[in-house]
């Protein structure tokens, strides 16, 4: 209920007001049988036509003023439900914003996808029936009962003979349903887990003509969230029926026993007729507040899931940062003592004690075969992981002690799966620096080497980027990436086989650059090639999580067997 508590206090008009207009509309509902049964009894009996109009136009201008009530009341109901419905969303996407990539894996993407559209649109639907029956259906069952014990005492046993027994069963009902609905929602994480892991990697699937694979993958995740979906659905398929045989069974008692009454005289006619209403009214307002409650039931299992997202403890933070305020001067980068492992419960660690150091400034290059702990190690400067034993350095300061906003701000990283973002050129440029100058966006292009391909574009940085850059090549997203951490101005320069879809002509002159115009940068090169580090200051060899060498491409081709052998190993394809 915490989440809700700033959005009622807000809008609490809402919360307020639209009850107030629900709850006179059923005023009205119990109200007009009433009326009715008068023009009945006394109008049509007496031939009173003065009295039949004069009843007639009361009953029209409350018609008038239901609708208005109602209206209203609706209104206030869907506007706050879809506020409570954006504040929750936006507290879960801030949430998530926050998360580390280990709170990730907890839940998956998919499953965080749901909770931030279905599970919240759960609970935005529950509020808004809430809001519009949760007081309307009680006021205008009570009032109903209440009328119908005044108008005939004998007739009203029928309801309490009828209503709790449909009570029951739908009581019944809802306490099968609930946990299928659970279960239902848990199958939907499945299914846009799927979904996101076939978009994702589209490519993959059609180069590898897997796509008749991921369809049946698909068909039997689609399969048993409908299987799920028609057990949780099967149950509440009877509560309608059941409604239907009990009005009717009801109204039949009603006809019964108030026809004779009628024929003995002990009734009137007009009675009668709106008896039945209020039965009516009574087993519909049951009817409403049974499905406002199966749509508790699924609100109740989503606000349990929002809250796992909301309550989740962020495994990465900055809350004991001793230097929150401090910004990195300096790109200068020391490794002690470094272990870390993915998996906790692992004995063995994924990198094993690294100590190193790096002067501000230096090109330092990191090689190694894949899986060896290249980018793991890289990715802790700027504390997308945290070392499980040692500490990292940056600037003569333990990351930790950085706010992560500061220690993040000064490290731009590249990555081999480049990212664009629908816009502009300019403005995916701008990303990391929206104050960037137009001078400052070109010179990351030219060392980038992209402003060779932007300036044949007829609109120039203004060229429009298609989702994730679809209408640019491999190598061209690679060099605009490039040049968006370029223009973020950092400390710390990291690229992470962010050449790979260049030429080596093209990634010799982008290094060349970098070392003339970015001197004071540390830069940091992880790549699978020996020809994109051997010009490094020092170049750091890795195998199997652990620093095997480190020295310049002369010194390691003299003291390092690995680095030998993949050096000569590479040297033998090119001649091939």
């Amino acid at each position: 209920m915490y989440k809700y508590k700033s959005t009622i206090k807000k809008y609490w008009y809402c919360f307020v007001f639209g009850p107030i207009f629900m709850i006179l509309e059923a005023c009205g509902e119990f109200i007009l049988p009433f009326t009715s049964a008068n023009i009945i009894n006394v109008g049509v009996k007496n031939h009173d036509m003065n009295y039949i109009l004069e009843q007639g136009g009361v009953m029209v201008l409350m018609a008038i003023a239901m609708l208005i009530t109602g209206v209203l009341g609706a209104f206030f109901g869907i506007r706050g439900a879809a506020h409570i419905a954006m504040d929750v969303r936006r507290m879960c996407f801030k949430k998530i914003m926050d998360f580390s990539f280990e709170n990730v894996d907890d839940f998956s993407s998919g499953s965080l996808i749901t909770r931030v559209t279905n599970d919240v649109t759960q609970i935005q639907n529950f509020t808004q029936s809430l809001l519009r029956g949760v007081f309307r259906s009680p006021v205008m069952m009570t009032g109903a009962i209440v009328m119908s014990f005044i108008m005939s005492p004998k007739l009203a046993l029928i309801l309490c003979i009828v209503v709790p027994a449909l009570a029951l069963a739908i009581y019944i009902l809802i306490r099968i349903a609930s946990p299928r609905y659970v279960t239902m929602q848990q199958m939907i994480d499945s299914l846009n887990n799927n979904t996101s892991e076939v978009l994702t990697n589209e490519y993959v699937i059609k180069s590898f003509v897997r796509e008749d694979y991921e369809c049946r993958r698909f068909s039997k995740v689609n399969d048993n969230l409908m299987k799920r979906c028609i057990r949780a659905l099967r149950v509440m398929i009877f509560l309608q029926p059941i409604s239907t045989v009990a009005v009717s069974v009801a109204t039949v008692g009603v006809i019964y026993v108030g026809g004779k009454q009628i024929i003995m005289g002990e009734m009137e006619i007009g009675v009668l007729t709106a008896f039945i209403t209020y039965l009516t009214q009574v087993l519909v307002s049951i009817n409403f507040l049974a499905n406002i409650a199966l749509q508790g039931t699924r609100a109740i299992a989503s606000d349990k899931r929002i809250d796992e997202v909301l309550k989740a403890r962020i495994t990465l933070t900055d809350d004991e940062a001793e230097h929150k305020d401090q910004t990195v001067t300096s790109g200068s980068i020391e490794f002690r003592g470094v272990s870390f492992k993915y998996f906790k419960n692992n004995s063995d660690y994924d990198i094993k004690n690294i100590d190193l150091k790096i002067e501000s400034g230096m090109t330092v290059g990191v090689i190694g075969s894949t899986g060896c702990g290249k980018t793991t190690l890289i990715s802790m400067i700027p504390r997308l992981y945290d070392p499980d034993q040692g500490s990292v350095l940056v600037g003569g300061l333990d990351v930790r002690d950085y706010s992560l906003e500061h220690i993040r701000d000064a490290v731009s990283i590249v990555l081999q799966k480049n990212v664009l973002f629908s816009g502009t050129i300019a403005d995916n440029l701008r990303w990391g620096n929206a104050e960037a100058k137009k001078e400052d966006i070109e010179l990351a292009c030219r060392i980038a080497c992209a402003d060779e391909f932007i300036g044949k574009l007829s609109d120039g940085y203004d060229s429009e980027v298609q989702h994730g850059g679809a209408n640019f090549s491999g190598g061209q997203r690679q060099r605009l990436c490039i040049a968006r951490a370029l223009v973020k101005k950092p400390k710390i320069l990291i690229l992470d086989d962010s050449t790979s879809a260049v030429d080596m002509a093209t990634d010799a002159k982008i290094r060349r650059s970098l070392k003339t115009y970015m001197s004071d940068v540390t830069k940091i090169v992880i790549a699978q090639r020996i020809d994109s580090v051997m010009e490094s200051d020092m170049i750091i060899v890795m195998d199997e999580g652990a620093v095997v060498g480190t020295g310049t491409h002369e010194e390691l081709l003299r003291n390092c067997d690995i680095y030998k052998e993949i050096y000569y190993s590479q040297k033998d394809e090119e001649a091939v």
